[in-house]
C-alpha cells in the first residue's frame, strides 16, 4: 500500500472515531494561553479523537501495512503532519515513535520543521520525549543543534532544547550540565512554558539525583519564578526543601 493510502486510512478511521464536542474542548485546552508565534499562526482542525484512539489507530495501520524504510516513514509522517489536523499530527509523531529505530541524524531537519510548526505543548511534549530525545541520545552530535535551538527567537524552539534532554535525565543519566546551561540562560524569561519546563526537568532529575537539583537551584532561588521553583522542589528532601523555600520567599540565594 502506498504512503498516501496508509495516511488516508488513518485519517478515515480518526474522522470516524472523532467527536466534535471533544475536539472543541481539545482546541480550547491545547491553544489556551499560547502567545502569538514569530510567524503566522497555523489553524488546526481538531477531530476530537482521544490520544489512545490515535495511538491504536496508527499502530494498527502500521501493523497492517508495514513501513520498513526510513524514507517511507518520514514521508508518512510529513503527509500526516501537513494535513493541518491536530489528530493527524499526533499520529505522525506516533508513527515516528513506533519506528524510531529507522530515523537517522539527518532527519532532525524534518523534526525541526515540526517543532516550529506545532505551536502547542500537546504536540511538542510528545515529540520531544518520544522522538527527539531518543534521537539525540543515539546521535550525540545533534546536541549542536540543541545549542542553536536554545538561542532561537521562538520560545517553543528554546523550550524543546531543554525538553529533548529530559528522557535521558529522568533515567538518572543524560547531560545535566548542558540542560543547566540552557536553564540558567532562560531562568528569568517571563514565558510560562519556559518557566514550567525548567521546573519540570528539575523535578524529574530530583527523583534520582536530588543533590544535583539542590546544588543548581540554591544560588538561583532569588531568580527563579514561582512556577519553576514549585516544580523543582516538589520531591526534594524536606530539610532541603524548607531551606530553599525560605530563601525563595526572601528573594535571595539559599
Amino acid at each position: 500500500m502506498s504512503i498516501e493510502a496508509i495516511a488516508a486510512e488513518i485519517e478515515r478511521e480518526l474522522r470516524a472515531q472523532g467527536n466534535p464536542r471533544v475536539g472543541l474542548g481539545q482546541k480550547a485546552d491545547r491553544e489556551k494561553h499560547i502567545p502569538d508565534p514569530p510567524g503566522p499562526r497555523i489553524k488546526l482542525e481538531y477531530l476530537g479523537a482521544r490520544v489512545p484512539v490515535v495511538r491504536s489507530t496508527t499502530k494498527a495501520a502500521l501493523r497492517a501495512h508495514p513501513v520498513t524504510e526510513r524514507g517511507e516513514l518520514v514521508a508518512l509522517a510529513e503527509r500526516l503532519w501537513d494535513a493541518g489536523v491536530y489528530d493527524l499530527r499526533l499520529a505522525a509523531i506516533d508513527a515516528l515513535r513506533v519506528h524510531i529505530e529507522l530515523l537517522e541524524a539527518g532527519d532532525l531537519e524534518t523534526l525541526e520543521r515540526f517543532v516550529r510548526e506545532a505551536q502547542t505543548w500537546a504536540l511538542l511534549d510528545t515529540l520531544s520525549i518520544s522522538v527527539l530525545g531518543p534521537l539525540v541520545e543515539r546521535y550525540p552530535q545533534l546536541v549542536a543543534t540543541l545549542d542553536r535551538w536554545a538561542e532561537d527567537e521562538d520560545f517553543w524552539v528554546r523550550r524543546q532544547a531543554m525538553l529533548s534532554l529530559l528522557p535521558a535525565l529522568r533515567r538518572g543519566g543524560g547531560d545535566f550540565e548542558r540542560f543547566a546551561g540552557y536553564a540558567d540562560t532562560m531562568l528569568e524569561e517571563r514565558e510560562f512554558f519556559i518557566r514550567k519546563v525548567i521546573g519540570w526537568v528539575l523535578r524529574e532529575v530530583s527523583k534520582k539525583r536530588p543533590d544535583l537539583v539542590v546544588e543548581w537551584l540554591a544560588p538561583r532561588t532569588g531568580r527563579a519564578s514561582g512556577v519553576t521553583f514549585r516544580e523543582a522542589v516538589k520531591y526534594l528532601p524536606a530539610e532541603e526543601k524548607a531551606r530553599l523555600t525560605a530563601a525563595f520567599r526572601e528573594g535571595r540565594p539559599a
